[in-house]
């Protein structure tokens, strides 16, 4: 693990705690420049790739402020959202949008959730990843690839609308998934920042993401519903530990690198709480690629399953990861098979 040639500290007011300036060793130093679209150029003159947000380098834990914009369009008469829901996205981190999808398409979207499900090939297919103790299947990854029904919901103009408004430019999919979550088996998800992942082991350079969840059972309290801190979405936590080599094969089961402490999440969830996004079949949750979520177990008879969608902005495409690993595959996070989708205007 690099060491840390000089520990600054700032002192950050949203957490009380102390914040990195970011000096570490030659092997993990990075600082941005921008072009006009605010799209990162990965080499510095000396050669060495530039961040913003180092993460599994220091020895404890550190905060560093939000550096990028959260809503990345001004012109809000032009939004697909309104006002209310704009700012609470902005504060939040996240929103809930219902009314999206008629009942026949998401009762369409549970036939093919179904089918995925109990598809004996597609269980043994590289993107699907079942539960260590059970065998369910946990995640199928690249869905949109493996279902012409799904692609087109994950390309429908009405979503692509909002990622392309809140992210200010032309989007493509970075990641897809179905997550399942059975009856008394199905696992949880511990908290972590979808960002500090992506960033740290994909090489996503800036927090110019969004994923949208579409809840295909009913998500209640007791099903493992998921979990969101509001608020946490405006500190990124640099966390402690070395990624191993192929991390993935493990943290997509158990997550247990690049998860934040228990004082940095008891600090957030004292000051901001916890909300649970419970809702009936076709709610939208949205949220930021920052915003710190997780999910408990489902211990219950009923089984909690959804759709994920991650939007990434064109110009914020992954460049080599920033933990100097080697990439994940391209199912779990799209390096080759980019194109921006289909403008909606």
């Amino acid at each position: 693990m690099s060491s840390v040639l000089a520990s600054e500290y700032l002192y950050d007011d949203f957490t009380n705690q102390k914040v990195a300036k970011q000096k570490v060793s030659n092997q993990k130093l990075f600082s941005s420049r921008f072009s006009d679209k605010n799209s990162v150029d990965s080499l510095s003159t000396d050669g060495i790739k530039q961040d913003q947000y180092p993460s599994r380098i220091y020895s404890e834990p550190m905060y560093i402020k939000r550096q990028d914009p959260i809503i990345y369009s001004n012109y809000r008469q032009k939004a697909p959202l309104d006002e209310a829901l704009l700012d609470q996205y902005e504060k939040k981190g996240f929103l809930f949008l219902d009314g999206i999808f008629s009942d026949e398409e998401v009762l369409n979207m549970q036939k093919h959730m179904q089918y995925l499900r109990d598809d004996d090939e597609i269980k043994q297919r590289e993107e699907s990843v079942t539960e260590s103790s059970s065998g369910d299947i946990r995640s199928v990854f690249d869905v949109h690839k493996l279902d012409a029904f799904i692609q087109g919901v994950a390309e429908d103009p009405r979503l692509v609308r909002i990622a392309e408004y809140l992210l200010g430019d032309e989007v493509y999919l970075h990641q897809t998934r179905l997550n399942y979550k059975p009856g008394f088996r199905g696992k949880e998800f511990y908290w972590h920042s979808d960002f500090e992942t992506w960033h740290v082991e994909d090489g996503m350079p800036r927090m110019r993401a969004l994923s949208m969840s579409i809840t295909l059972t009913p998500n209640d309290y007791h099903n493992g519903p998921l979990l969101l801190i509001p608020g946490s979405h405006l500190t990124y936590i640099s966390c402690v530990g070395e990624t191993p080599e192929n991390n993935y094969l493990s943290s997509l089961k158990t997550q247990n690198i690049g998860v934040p402490d228990d004082a940095s999440l008891q600090s957030l969830i004292e000051k901001n709480g916890i909300e649970a996004a419970v809702g009936q079949p076709g709610r939208i949750i949205l949220f930021d690629c920052n915003v710190l979520h997780g999910s408990n177990g489902n211990i219950t008879s009923s089984p909690r399953s959804n759709l994920f969608f991650v939007y990434n902005a064109l110009s914020n495409r992954v460049a080599s990861p920033f933990g100097n690993t080697t990439p994940r595959p391209e199912y779990i996070a799209a390096r080759k098979s980019i194109k921006a989708l289909k403008k909606s205007d």
